[in-house]
């Protein structure tokens, strides 16, 4: 898809550092979908030094999500809207932020031609409905869509400040916002130029992380170190920006800064940092897997395959068997180590993992282990987690995954 005109050109450098999300569609207020667009977004812009007015679930309505429009583009420097793209009567983000700033949506040749080109190649022909998605205003660059027919849009206000409009399928919108969106942002002068870290932990609280670090540096201005627990990490964020003088010279850069403190916080937590950034547990799996030169088959027994879940886009893991928390044995007493072996020599692969958790009324018991057959070893975990029901047996999954890339990096 070709696009009018590049934004990096249009418009004066106002600094980005202010946001406000705007979530368009009804079925978002009456509560029968989540919007995940926005936590997502948020934190994309967050890492990058944008502080976050507010995050809005609209429901289809064109007087609503005009005025929501209108408000945000008068206080905040960056407006983020996902949903209300599609060819239907009822989606009107376009409509209302056309009327926002006083402008007239129109077909667009460019955008028409490549709608009726990509219905052409799907042997179909483009319902007029669909005209709607090839509409731009004119102070809006078309926004490519990839893997879908509507198209974004940029829109540059006369006064730097900015609104993009994406679909909000999380399928279409991410790659938009990722490969297109964000490196726009940011040669435009995006957040406070602040530079972030994330720091993975596992197997210690965030109480117990607060302590380590202590007051003084998760209250310190200059860099900001925080914790955010989620369910398969702790993370630690650490954020900083240079540091200047009295006359706005930089005295100390923000790389430098930041160099400083995760090291600081490395050492303080030293066997507890996992990884770093997103990374996930199957990434970690894939790795060590990799390094290790072993293919893995799974057996797992009360945790609703959580761990299979985990491990999907693994592929080390050759084969999965899953059995729900109802057939859960006692792990206390069931042979982990012997199920291991079995599940690996049956899949004929090197390594096996048999993991079975079981809810006994106040916790979650865990027996898990990991066998080589062929190499002729074996290793147990045992352990209590406090969270019970499915959170409890998410968190087993977890503790398998964890387990198994600390055994493949142990074993020679």
């Amino acid at each position: 898809m070709t696009t009018p005109t590049d934004p990096l050109g249009a418009g004066p450098r106002r600094p980005l550092r202010t946001a406000e999300l705007l979530a368009v569609g009804s079925e978002l207020t009456a509560g029968e979908t989540r919007d995940t667009n926005g936590g997502e977004l948020a934190r994309s812009l967050a890492v990058r030094g944008v502080g976050i007015r507010r995050i809005i679930a609209l429901p289809d309505d064109l007087a609503l999500v005009t005025a929501a429009v209108a408000e945000a583009l008068a206080s905040v420097d960056l407006v983020v809207t996902t949903g209300g793209l599609g060819p239907t009567p009822d989606d009107l983000t376009r409509e209302a932020v056309a009327a926002a700033v006083g402008e007239a949506p129109a077909v667009d040749a460019a955008l028409e031609a490549w709608l009726r080109d990509l219905f052409a190649r799907r042997g179909a022909r483009l319902p007029e409905f669909n005209l709607k998605q090839a509409w731009r205003i004119p102070s809006a660059t078309a926004i490519p869509n990839p893997n879908g027919t509507a198209p974004g849009w940029w829109v540059d206000r006369p006064d730097g400040r900015v609104a993009v409009l994406l679909p909000g399928p999380p399928r279409e919108m991410r790659p938009m916002w990722r490969d297109w969106v964000v490196p726009r942002l940011s040669a435009r002068g995006l957040g406070d130029g602040r530079l972030v870290r994330t720091l993975r932990t596992y197997g210690i609280g965030e109480s117990s992380v607060a302590e380590i670090l202590g007051e003084p540096m998760l209250r310190a201005a200059n860099p900001i170190v925080a914790t955010y627990a989620r369910a398969d990490w702790l993370d630690v964020r650490i954020s900083a920006v240079d540091e200047r003088d009295a006359g706005d010279r930089v005295t100390r850069p923000a790389a430098e800064v930041l160099e400083v403190a995760t090291a600081d916080v490395r050492a303080r937590l030293e066997g507890f940092v996992r990884a770093e950034g997103e990374t996930s547990w199957a990434d970690l799996v894939a790795g060590a897997a990799e390094r290790a030169g072993v293919r893995i088959a799974i057996i797992e027994l009360g945790t609703g395959g959580a761990l299979g879940d985990l491990l999907a886009e693994v592929a080390a893991v050759e084969r999965d068997v899953a059995y729900g928390p109802r057939t859960t044995p006692d792990p206390s007493t069931w042979p982990a180590e012997a199920e291991a072996e079995a599940v690996a020599r049956d899949a004929r692969v090197e390594v096996g993992l048999a993991l079975a958790a079981h809810d006994d009324g106040t916790q979650t018991v865990l027996r898990a282990a990991v066998a080589a057959p062929r190499a002729g070893w074996a290793r147990t975990l045992d352990l209590r987690l406090f969270p019970r029901g499915p959170h409890g047996r998410f968190r087993a999954g977890v503790a398998a995954a964890a387990f198994l890339v600390e055994v493949l990096g142990a074993e020679p």
